[in-house]
């Protein structure tokens, strides 16, 4: 978007500051009401703790233990409207949950559900049994998957022959995994955009703050930009209460946690798990999981105090934990940081607590407000805590409200609305094919590349195929499985203000590392060339893409 550093004040109905999943899903619901909004992001777009998940689309079995069933309901619902409404990177994920005792854990189970947060966490074959059932209840509406089975040890040994032969116990239950998790926060966006023209999105763009009810933006060329709105939400996450204190309005909101991941490559780990996810129980009691993500093994995560995001990153002792965890549960196969090609952290903005365990602290979320103050005459809704699974859920929630506050009704619901690509999307295997087929003869291109763009895009992959038939597809040498026209059209459509965007965010070249630095050259070239960069700032952006990887991700160039 232009900056402007003109005195005009442009006007809207809502301002959003905070493009994660929640600021972006609410951006969404709003637009589709007929509102002007605009939303603003001092990084990119999902750039923050929403790029930093466990990449799961789940209803939360754990917060059966904290008897947050309320919660539990609504993310077994929203889990299952996303696995309708976003098919192109949300699918079904049969999870094996061990056991490695009969009884453990139904008393401590027991105290937590009366309040305690000191309870320990172990998790014995009968509590698993009872919240497996439990979870198939909460999860019946829109039911899309099957209901658990359980099995006891010899035949958990033969669904899982690798793992320890300590376990009693196992069973199997259905969640969901999402594989792009930023480009959905980007589709939220965009969406948005194309249902209310009058709105806005901005980012590389930074609140300087706010006079007599004016916001002061500066966009990432240095122009300064003037907005108002009658509602202020603050979607900031983990800096929520950095936001507030620069429009005035001081107290303690946000309470984070670190969760660290690691991304390893073990073919023989990934084919021992044949397409399941293994949530268990670590040594210490604590939930690790480790799943199949794009051909590589996702082992998470941790869960530690902290409220740092611009610091926040894997270290060392985690990575301990997860290798020592991995090698205690599947002791036939071996563990190193060897094997590991990529590595993220990021703070959950979870409400401020006192909990003394980390993992007990309420995944619910709420909005307070703070009604207008002196030389604030708008009120700024928080959106404070939350999680990927429930953000539709949340946005509706403040939408309303919001529609309530300015005596608008709603016009559209989101429940059943499909995203980005995910209209029309051919969720069998016949309709994929026959979709496949069609293209492949219109485009002369292999069936195996319209079956990637298809995974990447969804059937946002007709308007990347209709940009390669115009520029042709010559492939990348450096960039497997990428073409120049495919890189080029994500640079000129889809709000890129750097080179990480690319590799971070609109592909998932960085996560699966397949980032090499003959690779980000030749994405840098075509990022240039699209953009307009001279060559010291295609220089300057491959210099701290490379910086980033190195110093957040354990890539080193």
């Amino acid at each position: 978007m232009t900056d402007t550093t003109s005195a005009t004040v442009e006007t809207f109905d809502v301002i959003i500051l905070g493009a994660g999943i929640n600021g972006a899903g609410l951006f969404r619901d709003l637009c589709l009401q007929g509102l002007k909004c605009l939303i603003v992001d001092k990084a990119d777009f999902g750039s923050g703790t929403s790029a930093a998940p466990s990449r799961l689309i789940h209803g939360g079995i754990k917060y059966l233990e904290t008897g947050e069933l309320g919660l539990v309901a609504q993310s077994t619902l929203e889990r299952n409207l996303l696995l309708r409404n976003a098919p192109h990177c949300v699918e079904a994920l049969p999870t094996f949950i061990p056991s490695f005792s009969l009884m453990k854990g139904a008393f401590a189970a027991l105290r937590t559900l009366f309040g305690s947060t000191t309870a320990p966490r172990s998790r014995g074959a009968v509590l698993i049994k009872i919240g497996l059932a439990l979870y198939d209840l909460y999860g019946a509406r829109h039911r899309v998957m099957p209901k658990h089975q359980f099995f006891f040890r010899r035949k958990a040994l033969e669904e899982m022959p690798e793992i320890t032969p300590r376990i009693v116990a196992g069973g199997i239950y259905y969640d969901a995994k999402i594989s792009r998790p930023e480009r959905l926060v980007w589709e939220l966006v965009r969406d948005g955009l194309d249902a209310s023209p009058g709105s806005a999105a901005m980012n590389g763009t930074t609140l300087l703050g706010q006079e007599g009810g004016v916001l002061r933006l500066q966009g990432p060329n240095g122009g300064e930009r003037r907005v108002r709105a009658g509602i202020v939400v603050n979607a900031a996450g983990p800096w929520i209460d950095v936001v507030n204190a620069t429009l005035g309005i001081s107290g303690k909101l946000i309470g984070g946690t670190k969760g660290s991941h690691i991304l390893l490559k073990h073919p023989e780990l990934v084919k021992s798990l044949k397409g399941l996810m293994i949530y268990f129980e670590a040594d210490d009691g604590r939930i690790c999981l480790v799943y199949d993500f794009l051909g590589l093994a996702l082992v998470g995560s941790t869960d530690i105090k902290a409220d740092n995001p611009e610091t926040v990153r894997c270290e060392e002792d985690e990575v301990d934990y997860f290798l020592a965890s991995l090698s205690s549960l599947l002791p036939k196969l071996d563990f190193s940081r060897d094997q590991i090609v990529y590595a993220y952290s990021g703070i959950r903005p979870l409400p401020a607590s006192d909990a003394s365990n980390p993992g007990l602290i309420s995944r619910d979320h709420s909005a307070p407000v703070a009604e207008p103050g002196e030389g604030r005459p708008f009120p700024v809704i928080s959106l404070v805590g939350g999680k990927w699974t429930t953000f539709r859920g949340f946005a509706e929630e403040v939408a309303d409200t919001i529609l309530a506050r300015i005596g608008r009704n709603r016009k559209t619901s989101t429940q059943m609305l499909p995203i980005g690509g995910g209209r029309g999307f051919p969720v069998d295997d016949a309709a994929r094919r026959a979709w496949i087929s069609e293209r492949t003869a219109k485009s002369g291109l292999p069936a195996q590349r319209i079956e990637a763009l298809l995974a990447r895009y969804g059937t946002t992959a007709d308007t990347v195929l209709a940009h390669i038939a115009q520029v042709g597809d010559t492939p990348l040498p450096h960039v497997d499985g990428y073409g120049r026209a495919e890189i080029d059209w994500i640079a000129r459509n889809e709000m890129v203000g750097h080179l990480a965007d690319i590799v971070l965010r609109r592909t998932t070249l960085a996560i699966e590392g397949k980032v090499t630095a003959a690779g980000l050259n030749e994405i840098a070239d075509i990022a240039a060339a699209a953009l307009g960069w001279d060559e010291a700032r295609r220089a300057a952006e491959i210099a701290a893409i490379a910086e980033h990887l190195t110093a957040f991700n354990r890539v080193s160039l």
